[in-house]
C-alpha cells in the first residue's frame, strides 16, 4: 500500500497501514495449517502442530483455535501499547542525541537475534543494510557517494524497493520452485467451535504467550522470526505431557498464534516512541510514517495524540475484523490451495514491479528492484537473514545523523551521561548474548544440511566482501563529514565478514551455518529449476520492456509465463495478459501515471492502455 498513500490525509493513511499490518499475522495461519508452509516468518512454529492437525482432518479446529488466539493476542497487544506509550514520556524527555545514538546501536546489536542459528551472519546482513544506506548524497555535505555515475543514485534507494526486493521476490521464486499445486482437495473438515473452546480451555497459555509476544516485540531488532519459537518452546517446557507436541497438539497452535499477534502492539512501542522499528515489518511501517510526514517521538505523543489513539484503536479493530474475516473466508481460501502457483506468480510479479515504479517513477526503480530482488533470493538461499538487512537499511539514516549530532554537541563527553552508560552495558550484553544464541527452531528446509559443496555461497560471500571494500574505498576518498559514515559501516561489516569467512574456509561441507537451499529435498512435486532460471525470466521481462515499454513487456511476460510454466491454452494466456493491461490502464488514468517507456515509444505513439 505504500505507493498509494502519497498525499493521503495522515489519519486515513495510518488506518490503512495499521489495518494491513495488524492482520498479516492472523491470515498467515492459512498456509501454515493448510499447506505446511509458513505464511510469514512469524508462523513458522504454527506449522509444527497445525499442519499435522490438518492432515488428520482437523484443519477447521486448528484454524478456529488460531484465529481466536490471534484475536486475543492482538487486542492484548493494543492494550499494552496504550499503557506503555504514556508511561514512557519521562523516558523520552531524558533522551538526548547521545542517548538516541546508543539506543540505535543497541537496536542494531540485537539484530543478531534474528539469525536463528548464527549471530554473525545476522550482524553482517545488518551491515549490508547500513552500507546500502550510504548510497546517495551525504546528508551533511550533499556530496554524491557511490552513485556509480547514475542520476538515479543521487538519492537513497527507496525503502519500498528494498522491502519488495528482500521479501516479495524471493518468496515468489521459492513458492514457484516448491510446488505445482498446494493441496488436492482443499477440505477443512469440522471443529470450528471446538477450536474456539480450546482457546478458553487453555486461556492461561494464551495469556502467557501474549505477554511473551508483547515483551519480545518491544525489543528492537528481535522481530517475529523467533518470537513464535520462543512461545512454542515455552509451552512445551511448561507442559506436563509433552510427547504429543509435533503430532497435532492444539496447544502448539495456540501459543505461537497468541504471541505473534501480540508482538505487533509491542513492536509499535519503540517504533512510535523512538522511531526505531521493532521488526522488519515495522521498518516498512516507519517508512510509511515518513511518507505522510509524521515524525515518531515525543512530538507525536504530545502534539498529535489523536493519531496515537488512532493507531491503538486501529490495531485492536483490525485484529477483531481480521479474525472474523478469516473465519468467513476460510472455506474459499482453502480452495485456492488447489490452484497451481504458476498461474498466480506472473500477476504477482507484475504488481510488484508496478509498485516499485511508484517510488520515483524512474527506470532505475525497476532495475534496482531486480538487483535487490536477486540479492534477496541468494540471501534466502544461503540462510542470510533478510529482516536484519532491512532493519539496518531503515536505521542507516538515523545512525548517520545521530553520529554527527552527538559528536558536534557532546564530543566524547556523551560517555559521561548515566543513560548512555546503562545503554552501553546493555549493548555489551546484547553482543555477548547474540554470540552465544542458538535457535531452538527447526532447520529452514528438510535435507538442507546434506554434505554439499560450499562453492556457490563462497562466490556470494566474495561478492558481498567486494561490495564492502568498494564502500570503504569510496568513504576514504572524502573529507570526514562525507566519508565517516561509509567508512564506519563498512568497517563494522568487515568485522563480521572476516570471522565468517574464516569459519567458512574451515568448513568442508554444508552444515547448520553454511547451507544451500537450492539443493534441498523439497519433495517429489517440486520444480527443479534453479533460482537463476526465474531471475532470467524477470531479466527477460525487463529487456522486452526496455524495447517495447513496461505495459507491453509485462503483458508479454504474463502470456509467456502462463503458457510455458503453467501450460494453459493460448486463449487463457491472452485473457490473463489483457486483463492485467486493462488494470494498468485504469490505474494510469485514475492516478495520472506514466509507465516506463521503451525504444518503441520513440517512434510510435501507442493507444491507451498500451501507453
Amino acid at each position: 500500500m505504500l505507493p498509494f498513500i502519497f498525499g493521503m490525509e495522515p489519519s486515513y493513511a495510518l488506518a490503512v497501514m495499521i489495518g494491513l499490518q495488524s492482520v498479516t499475522t492472523t491470515s498467515d495461519t492459512f498456509p501454515s495449517v493448510l499447506m505446511g508452509i509458513p505464511g510469514t516468518s512469524g508462523s513458522q512454529a504454527t506449522v509444527v502442530d497445525g499442519f499435522p492437525l490438518s492432515k488428520k482432518g482437523e484443519a477447521a479446529r486448528a484454524l478456529g483455535a488460531a484465529f481466536s488466539a490471534s484475536l486475543f493476542g492482538g487486542v492484548f497487544g493494543a492494550a499494552v501499547l496504550s499503557v506503555a506509550i504514556f508511561g514512557a514520556i519521562p523516558i523520552i524527555l531524558a533522551m538526548g542525541f547521545g542517548e538516541q545514538m546508543m539506543l540505535i546501536i543497541l537496536a542494531l546489536t540485537m539484530v543478531g537475534m534474528l539469525t536463528g542459528t548464527h549471530a554473525v551472519k545476522g550482524l553482517a546482513a545488518c551491515g549490508i543494510g547500513l552500507m546500502l544506506g550510504a548510497l546517495g548524497s551525504a546528508p551533511v555535505t550533499g556530496i554524491e557517494r557511490l552513485s556509480f555515475g547514475t542520476e538515479y543514485l543521487i538519492d537513497r534507494v527507496p525503502l519500498v524497493i528494498v522491502g519488495l526486493g528482500m521479501f516479495a521476490v524471493p518468496e515468489i521464486v521459492d513458492l514457484l520452485r516448491r510446488q505445482l499445486t498446494i493441496s488436492e482437495t482443499g477440505a477443512l473438515g469440522t471443529g470450528w467451535l471446538r477450536g474456539l473452546r480450546d482457546t478458553f480451555t487453555h486461556w492461561f497459555i494464551v495469556l502467557r504467550c501474549a505477554a511473551i509476544g508483547c515483551l519480545c516485540g518491544a525489543l528492537p531488532g528481535l522481530g517475529n522470526t523467533v518470537i513464535d519459537w520462543i512461545a512454542y518452546g515455552h509451552v512445551v517446557q511448561t507442559s506436563r505431557n509433552r510427547e504429543s507436541f509435533g503430532t497435532g497438539d492444539i496447544r502448539g497452535v495456540l501459543a505461537p498464534e497468541a504471541a505473534n499477534n501480540a508482538k505487533e502492539g509491542g513492536a509499535l512501542i519503540p517504533t512510535i516512541l523512538f522511531g526505531i522499528p521493532g521488526s522488519g515489518s515495522m521498518a516498512l511501517l516507519l517508512g510509511g510514517f515518513i511518507l505522510i510526514g509524521i515524525e515518531p517521538g515525543l512530538g507525536m505523543i504530545t502534539e498529535e495524540l489523536d493519531l496515537v489513539y488512532l493507531i491503538i484503536w486501529s490495531v485492536a479493530l483490525a485484529n477483531i475484523i481480521g479474525a472474523g474475516t478469516c473465519l468467513f473466508l476460510a472455506a474459499p481460501i482453502a480452495k485456492l490451495t488447489t490452484i497451481r502457483y504458476a498461474l498466480i506468480a506472473p500477476f504477482m510479479f507484475g504488481i510488484i514491479f508496478f509498485a516499485a515504479f511508484q517510488a520515483t517513477r524512474d527506470w532505475g526503480d525497476l532495475i534496482t528492484l531486480f538487483i535487490v530482488g536477486a540479492l534477496g533470493v541468494y540471501m534466502k538461499r544461503f540462510g542470510w537473514p533478510r529482516p536484519a538487512l532491512l532493519i539496518g537499511f531503515v536505521l542507516s539514516g538515523k545512525v548517520e545523523a545521530s553520529i554527527y549530532h552527538t559528536f558536534q554537541v557532546y564530543k566524547l563527553t556523551f560517555l559521561e551521561r548515566p543513560i548512555v552508560l546503562v545503554l552501553a552495558v546493555l549493548i555489551v550484553f546484547s553482543i555477548f548474548a547474540a554470540a552465544r544464541y542458538k535457535s531452538g527452531g527447526e532447520p529452514a528446509e528438510k535435507g538442507v544440511h546434506a554434505a554439499t559443496g560450499l562453492a556457490p555461497q563462497t562466490v556470494f560471500y566474495f561478492v558481498v566482501l567486494v561490495f564492502t571494500l568498494v564502500v570503504l574505498g569510496d568513504g576514504l576518498r572524502w573529507q570526514i563529514l562525507t566519508g565517516l559514515y561509509p567508512i564506519t559501516s563498512s568497517l563494522l561489516t568487515l568485522a563480521f565478514l572476516v570471522p565468517l569467512g574464516i569459519q567458512m574456509a574451515r568448513a568442508k561441507h554444508a552444515n547448520n551455518v553454511f547451507f544451500d537451499t537450492e539443493r534441498a529435498a523439497f519433495g517429489a512435486a517440486v520444480d527443479r529449476r534453479s533460482n537463476e532460471h526465474y531471475l532470467l525470466w524477470l531479466a527477460g521481462m525487463l529487456a522486452v520492456s526496455a524495447v517495447a515499454g513496461f505495459v507491453i513487456g509485462i503483458s508479454a511476460f504474463i502470456y509467456a509465463f502462463m503458457r510455458v510454466k503453467a501450460r494453459v491454452p493460448h486463449w487463457a494466456c491472452a485473457l490473463g495478459a489483457a486483463v492485467f493491461v486493462l488494470l494498468l490502464g485504469v490505474l494510469s488514468h485514475l492516478l495520472a501515471l506514466e509507465y516506463p517507456q521503451g525504444l518503441l515509444q520513440d517512434y510510435v505513439e501507442l493507444p491507451w492502455p498500451l501507453q
